[in-house]
């Protein structure tokens, strides 16, 4: 029998030995490249298994990763303490001044790309002979549309891109997820139902208790851990309060069916606004944020590592190849939509800077949380293509968009071409 140590363990020891060659032949940023080698791995073993099938050590290795439950391991693992520590970092004075635009993209935004991928998806189903039915494309819509706040705030820590756009990028990436995750349970309902409506209602109740519970949630468990660290001076029990402070709050707006994303993010910008200045020594923050730092850094890289590795369990089936090259650029069309809709009508009241648009639209980066939703589906031939499709825009917009985002910034925002280069 397999344990959570000796995963845990396999995992580490693949992470520290494929960063290693990666910074010492490979040279690409580290999340990346554990990505590709992830892949380049996954593809060995089904290379393998293929051609000779029944070697002990490939199949213990297979078997191995197959008992890893993505979904578990990211939706109530590690996001919530990767949200906290995003959020932990975020100018709330910034993102106060930008949250207007930041809550259309979260939430119009989805809406409209879950729209627009939904039906060409139908379509080009239909146009292939797959005949992916209407409801579950807009089911792969809802979860394809959030951008994933891991991969993106991840992508921001290497380039260099002008505060009010990173404050827009990365606010939207960090909030969207409740409107998704809310379209994305409506639609599966009706999808697995044969077609049952939703009424309006029901959708404005659902997504009220998911998004707006969930916020006041991490409001009331931020403010508590706040004052609970007021109260002392000493870094090892505010560090306790602060993994109490994610853990508990997640765990709760489980139990309450409330956004525990959405939650946590909250109360992570809540502790890292209020408490450098008032709850916190500088012995404490200099603890308290480096662990956090480092947490970010240690699941960020493992949680690529496992996008790559997961090829193994999506399989490749070349059946749905076409559909599944196709839906990239579909996604791109849609990202362009539900950036330009809500941008375009917030211009005549608010300030965007030159070339946003295009920033936007190219830093729209997909992650772990799409193609966990997507391994979330019952099984069946829409499972299969919609894994498909949501594992190819996932590679491409973290390796394609990702190693070229800083040249789109570059070309699109003046302000950021005499900006100094990035150390390190």
């Amino acid at each position: 029998m397999v344990s959570f140590f000796d995963l845990f363990a396999m995992l580490l020891l693949l992470t520290a030995t494929f960063g290693w060659f990666n910074q010492v032949f490979f040279h690409l940023p580290t999340n990346i490249g554990l990505l590709l080698m992830g892949v380049a791995a996954a593809l060995v073993v089904l290379i393998v298994d293929l051609l000779i099938p029944h070697i002990a050590v490939i199949n213990d290795l297979a078997d191995l990763l197959r008992k890893i439950d993505f979904y578990e391991a990211v939706m109530h693992g590690m996001l919530a303490f990767l949200l906290f520590a995003g959020a932990l970092h975020v100018d709330w004075p910034r993102l106060r001044k930008r949250l207007v635009s930041v809550t259309a993209m979260a939430t119009l935004g989805v809406v409209i790309s879950t729209a627009v991928v939904g039906f060409g998806m139908w379509g080009l189903s239909l146009a292939l002979g797959l005949n992916l039915p209407l409801a579950w494309a807009l089911v792969f819509g809802a979860l394809i549309s959030p951008t994933d706040p891991v991969a993106v705030l991840s992508l921001l820590k290497q380039v260099r891109i002008p505060e009010m756009l990173e404050t827009e990028i990365s606010g939207e990436a960090l909030f969207n997820d409740g409107v998704g995750v809310v379209l994305f349970s409506m639609l599966v309902t009706v999808a697995t139902a044969g077609g049952d409506a939703v009424s309006f209602l029901d959708a404005v109740g659902l997504f009220l208790l998911e998004a707006v519970g969930g916020g006041l949630l991490g409001l009331v468990t931020g403010y508590v851990a706040f004052r609970a660290m007021r109260r002392v001076d000493e870094y090892v029990v505010e560090v306790f309060i602060s993994l109490a402070l994610v853990m508990g709050t997640y765990a709760l707006a489980d139990r309450l069916h409330m956004s525990g994303p959405i939650a946590v993010v909250i109360a992570g910008l809540l502790i890292g606004t209020r408490g450098p200045g008032d709850a916190m020594s500088e012995t404490t923050q200099r603890y308290l944020f480096g662990f956090w730092t480092m947490i970010d850094e240690l699941l960020n890289s493992i949680l690529f590592l496992l996008i790559g590795l997961e090829l193994i369990i999506v399989g490749v089936n070349l059946r749905f190849g076409w559909l599944a090259l196709l839906a990239i650029p579909l996604v791109l069309i849609a990202r362009a939509a539900s950036v330009a809709i809500p941008v375009t009508g917030l211009s005549y009241f608010m300030r965007f800077i030159k070339g946003s648009l295009p920033v936007l639209i190219w830093g729209g980066v997909r992650g772990g949380i799409s193609v966990a939703l997507a391994l979330s589906l019952p099984y069946g031939e829409e499972r299969s293509i919609i894994l498909a499709a949501t594992y190819a825009v996932v590679l491409f917009t973290i390796v394609v968009q990702g190693l070229t985002l800083k040249r789109v910034i570059r070309r699109a925002v003046p302000s950021s071409r005499n900006a100094p280069a990035e150390g390190g």
